[in-house]
């Protein structure tokens, strides 16, 4: 889905070379030329319609500042780029310490709008978390730390080796030669069947409410293993 860009501009002129522009690389843009227009798309809606806010500082029926401080008070990650007279310093700086993401000055060069836009909306998406969960167990691969409800949960390597197996394939069976592969590459050193068996039973001891009658990581007879979804 592309991103949704507003732009606030009263010269048709520029207008019409922004639209332009930005649909040639993917965008979808909604124009508006007053302070007004801009207060009924961006007040009305609990979650904003647009990923960005390209705003003339200079409006003939109201002001660039007054959409940027609405902007940010109504949804205050949307990111607002702020175009600008070459000259106006002062216009800059205001635009900035009311909270615009970034200026740019007219006559714009094309490719760095682009790239700016690129960069304003790509800061703005949240950074999706890398945590993987099975049940009410933790797990940060980057750290290789695991919890249960903030508890932490201390498992040798290859306990830790064989539930990360399983989170990140939840749902879906494992057989035993596939865990035993998994575990030998990571080890260095052949698991053999029994040895496999003893470590799931050390792991469900540590990780199950009742590791006699497991919710998190369940058996299939005859095939294997697969954790819950």
């Amino acid at each position: 889905m592309s991103a949704r860009i507003l732009l606030v501009e009263d010269d048709p002129l520029i207008t019409g070379t922004l639209t332009e522009l930005l649909a040639d690389e993917g965008y979808a843009v909604d124009t508006v030329r007053t302070q007004r227009d801009a207060a009924e798309l961006l007040g009305g809606a609990a979650a904003s319609p647009y990923q960005l806010v390209l705003l003339d500082v200079s409006l003939a029926e109201g002001s660039g500042f007054a959409v940027c401080a609405l902007a940010k008070q109504t949804h205050p990650d949307l990111p607002v780029i702020f175009l600008t007279a070459s000259d106006d310093e002062v216009s800059t700086v205001t635009g900035l310490t009311m909270g615009a993401d970034d200026y740019i000055a007219k006559p714009f060069r094309p490719r760095e709008l682009l790239a700016r836009i690129q960069a304003a909306i790509r800061r703005s998406r949240p950074v999706r978390s890398r945590l993987l969960r099975l049940g009410a167990i933790t797990i940060d691969p980057d750290s290789a730390h695991v919890e249960r409800d903030g508890t932490e949960i201390a498992l040798s390597a290859l306990e830790y080796r064989l539930l990360l197996l399983f989170a990140r394939h939840p749902g879906k069976l494992i057989t035993r030669e596939a865990m035993r592969d998994a575990l030998w590459d990571e080890a260095g050193a052949y698991i053999e069947e029994n040895t496999l068996s003893v470590y799931i039973r050390r792991l469900r001891n540590k990780i199950e409410d009742d590791p006699a009658s497991p919710q998190i990581i369940e058996t299939v007879r005859g095939l294997g293993y697969r954790a819950r979804a």
